[in-house]
């Protein structure tokens, strides 16, 4: 059969390893798809020494690719926001469809490239712009779609599930830690995308997406870095029962839709716990299944690259048989831009439990006056501890809380540092149980 053609624009990590395995499994791929899946042309800046291009077109211009007669799927992978999405709306205009891994390009331009490619008959694949190697998109939007999804939870950013990891296993310190991932190449040289929550933001508002039939609304999300959780902070966790993750959170409540990054305890018997290092894990509870949980490398060139591969696949077949129904992009039929029927929640209308670690100084009825703080607002205290006085007479108290809403919380916390027997600011962290037995 006549085969499919692709043109690769980006030969970095995911480019190089898509390129590959394309090249090494292309005779099992062509069993797969029914037809053979051939590089056609590839764009890239620079060559790459991992790729041998013999007998492939090779550009440095991108929109070259685009506008390619012979090319019938873009694979854009070269990330970013601006550039990206002038290439994926060129390329449709052009009547090709396109696969990416580009998760910040989904998240904020999704909704308008995917209103162009429903106009213009072509798909846009999406399933490594989350959890690389993972397989969750299209397990959530095929596999579960009997299910009303209740929550998702998940480790969606490998750096800082990395450095959550080797801080509570070693005992050392952020700035060590990170220090460490860029020299092995797990954070950039500029890792605030990945330690302060962007990138996990952009990931899960794909996922809520898909899982609760709303459009894409990245700026509405949530997040909060681990930048300032210490040591100290992970060794209370533990002692408290609790590990310390960065997780995505989203949940469907009565009043809206949770959207949500931030680090987070969660008890050490829960299966997220147990994923550590530069791993990724979405747990997923639905109505009719229960908890799911989707584990693997959420990065890396080949890991990436079997995702990537596995939507030309889905392309492939597509082309091979001129059907008129696809799955919807985002699991759901009739989504439109600006739908509020499921509103996303402000963070201060969110319910949770926490963890607050504060250093006072070394006097009676310092306690007595948090207590009553948190009282005045209606919060209980489920755990206290109160550790010995360190240099300078400031002794560290850690609290547990009952759930409450994080309005209530700011304000006990902004009232808190106004004292003058409290020194510093006040650490925050959410407790969510993600009962996996609801």
């Amino acid at each position: 059969m006549k085969p499919v053609r692709v043109g690769i624009c980006g030969l970095g990590t995911v480019g190089s390893g898509t390129f590959n395995v394309l090249m090494r499994n292309a005779d099992e791929i062509a069993r797969r798809a029914g037809r053979p899946i051939v590089i056609e042309q590839v764009a890239a800046r620079r060559d790459n020494p991992d790729c041998d291009t013999t007998g492939v077109k090779v550009t440095a211009d991108i929109f070259e690719v685009a506008q390619n007669p012979d090319v019938d799927v873009l694979v854009e992978l070269i990330g970013g926001y601006d550039v990206a999405r002038e290439l994926v709306l060129t390329a449709i205009s052009n009547g090709k469809h396109v696969v990416t891994a580009n998760k910040a390009l989904i998240a904020v331009h999704g909704n308008e490239i995917f209103r162009a490619a429903h106009d213009k008959g072509v798909i846009v694949a999406f399933e490594a712009a989350v959890a690389g190697g993972i397989p969750v998109i299209k397990s959530i939007r095929e596999g579960l779609g009997a299910n009303c999804i209740e929550w998702l939870a998940g480790i969606i950013n490998g750096t800082g599930n990395y450095i959550l990891t080797h801080m509570r296993d070693e005992g050392r310190a952020f700035e060590d830690v990170l220090a460490e991932a860029q020299a092995l190449g797990y954070a950039e040289a500029d890792p605030t995308f990945d330690v302060e929550g962007i990138d996990a933001a952009h990931k899960l508002t794909i996922l809520a997406s898909i899982a609760y039939g709303v459009p894409l609304q990245f700026e509405k999300a949530y997040t909060e870095g681990i930048s300032r959780i210490t040591a100290e902070d992970v060794d209370q966790a533990d002692n408290l029962g609790y590990i310390i993750k960065h997780l995505g959170i989203s949940k469907r409540t009565d009043a809206g839709l949770e959207l949500r990054v931030h680090p987070t305890l969660i008890p050490k018997e829960r299966l997220l716990a147990s994923v550590h290092g530069v791993k990724n894990a979405i747990a997923v509870m639905g109505d009719a299944v229960g908890p799911t949980l989707y584990y693997g490398a959420g990065a890396g060139a080949e890991p990436t690259a079997s995702a990537v591969v596995a939507d030309l696949l889905d392309v492939a077949r597509d082309i091979a048989t001129e059907h008129h129904y696809r799955v919807p992009y985002l699991a759901f039929s009739g989504i439109t831009e600006g739908d509020d029927s499921l509103p996303i929640l402000p963070m201060e209308d969110i319910v949770t439990a926490y963890y607050l670690r504060l250093l006072a100084v070394d006097r009676p009825g310092v306690l007595a006056r948090v207590a009553t703080i948190l009282s005045e607002q209606g919060i209980s205290i489920e755990a206290i501890i109160q550790k010995e006085a360190t240099e300078g007479e400031l002794v560290p108290i850690i609290l547990l809380t009952h759930r409450t809403r994080e309005k209530q919380m700011n304000e006990v916390i902004r009232q808190l540092e106004s004292l003058s027997d409290i020194a510093g600011p006040v650490t925050r962290i959410r407790v969510e149980s993600l009962n996996e037995d609801e």
